[in-house]
């Protein structure tokens, strides 16, 4: 990796550095989105809303099974983050080695995983079965690019643990292109449907893949891959699982949430499926903004944390959550001020446009809520805490969020009263986490001021 696209996160102006590593990272979480978001608005314009519907209620499925180990690269992340604030070239790349060989192990089982279980648990999250057949058999072609897109995430982590937002970015862009083409090849020429879209997914996903690796081998830094290096280290890979696990199993947790207000809105048939998947669609837009200056968050205090610049890690809190308020604020309300015409990009029936927007109104217009939730949990994370955030986030989002389906929905069976389990559960996680946060510096302000450096021009 060239040295200029490297960044120093410990010293200097704070705000602007992390503006300019946050859009790379936003416009790169955007060009991932894409790839759904194609394979949606093609099936729904050119193969039906059933083939929508079968394509858009499967998200919550695959962040299920593929959170665990997506919450693992935080770990290396985190771990990389620390070494590199600390100048420590050997650990970094102990850490990269290891980093690639979980992410090759982790996308195997997911492929296996997908490949036999993915049309029982569709049945048991209670999909139609006019649409069953299709989501099975998008999720079986899905699943085959599992590997490639486990070890891309990875070898993104690293380069943005270092600074590099840039190269993610880059090769994002060209898979992106390269994947709406193949969509609209694969499905209008071909009809393919939704074995298209998944076929197109893929392809494009392995482009990327071999694109980032191919940077990382030609590397003369600490990240450069040496395959005959590729092994576990111990130490590195307690020190990655360590934020990581409790990362993978916080994100898991929320997926499983996920699934089952997925399977509460299966129950109201297929147009309102259709709908929620678009609207879904659209608010991950927003969603994915936010959280690139989640990963800012991580990345900066990860940083300045291995560097013991304890004193800067306030600022990047105080500084990412004004940040993640004005994207979330801008992006979740002109999402459902401009509704109506962002959901006729999806599909053509007026009805699943009506209740889409009536997602939106409730989810989208509140998201910021769950940046600044994002936000804290990526500063704790990357001062090295995992588990504290886990648990907080089992209680206060996924357990509440469940408690929520079972008990107020079953009371109240609307969907504006599903949509607002969101919002409810996002005020409260965030609250606790606060609290948290704040125990954590009380406990370490004694041990933080006597070790931290003194830098003038923080």
């Amino acid at each position: 990796m060239a040295k200029t696209y490297e960044l120093d996160m410990t010293s200097g102006p704070l705000l602007k550095k992390m503006v300019l590593f946050t859009v790379p990272i936003l416009l790169s979480g955007v060009l991932q989105l894409l790839f759904n978001a194609a394979d949606i608005i093609v099936v729904g314009k050119f193969a039906g809303d059933n083939a929508m519907a079968a394509v858009g209620s499967t998200s919550s499925l695959v962040a299920l099974l593929t959170n665990l180990f997506i919450g693992i690269s935080a770990g290396a992340n985190v771990a990389v983050a620390n070494f590199y604030g600390a100048h420590d070239d050997e650990a970094i790349s102990e850490t990269v080695h290891t980093s690639i060989v979980i992410s090759i192990i982790g996308g195997t089982v997911l492929l296996g995983i997908g490949l036999i279980f993915a049309r029982p648990i569709l049945e048991m999250m209670d999909s139609p079965e006019t649409v069953l057949p299709l989501s099975t058999l998008y999720l079986r072609i899905f699943f085959l690019g599992m590997p490639a897109m486990l070890l891309f995430n990875f070898c993104a982590s690293i380069l943005r643990a270092c600074g590099d937002s840039k190269h993610p970015l880059y090769y994002l862009a060209l898979a992106g292109v390269l994947n709406v083409l193949m969509n609209l090849f694969f499905v209008i020429v071909l009809h393919m449907s939704v074995a298209g879209v998944a076929l197109a997914t893929i392809l494009s996903q392995h482009i990327s893949t071999f694109l980032i690796l191919r940077q990382m081998v030609k590397s003369n830094s600490a990240i450069k891959i040496q395959f005959r290096k590729l092994r576990i280290s111990k130490s590195k890979l307690i020190r990655i699982l360590r934020v990581g696990v409790p990362a993978g199993i916080q994100s898991s947790l929320f997926a499983l949430s996920n699934v089952i207000i997925q399977s509460a809105v299966n129950s109201f048939g297929d147009t309102i499926m259709a709908a929620n998947a678009a609207s879904a669609n659209i608010e991950g837009f927003v969603y994915i903004s936010m959280n690139a200056v989640h990963q800012a968050a991580m990345n900066f205090s990860g940083q300045n944390y291995g560097a013991g610049h304890y004193q800067r890690l306030h600022k990047v809190l105080l500084e990412s959550l004004a940040f993640v308020t004005v994207i979330g604020v801008v992006l979740g309300v002109s999402a459902y001020r401009f509704g109506n015409f962002l959901l006729y990009i999806y599909t053509d029936n007026p009805i699943v446009v009506e209740y889409g927007l009536g997602r939106l109104k409730i989810v989208s217009q509140l998201y910021f809520l769950c940046g600044w939730m994002d936000v804290i949990v990526g500063v704790m994370r990357g001062m090295g805490y995992g588990i504290m955030p886990m648990i907080v986030s089992i209680f206060g989002s996924c357990a509440l969020r469940v408690v929520w389906v079972y008990t107020v929905f079953q009371v109240h069976r609307t969907l504006t009263v599903l949509y607002m389990s969101w919002p409810v559960t996002w005020i409260i996680t965030f609250t606790i986490h606060l609290l948290c946060y704040g125990g954590i510096w009380m406990l370490h302000h004694k041990e933080y001021r006597e070790r931290e450096q003194f830098e003038p021009s923080a």
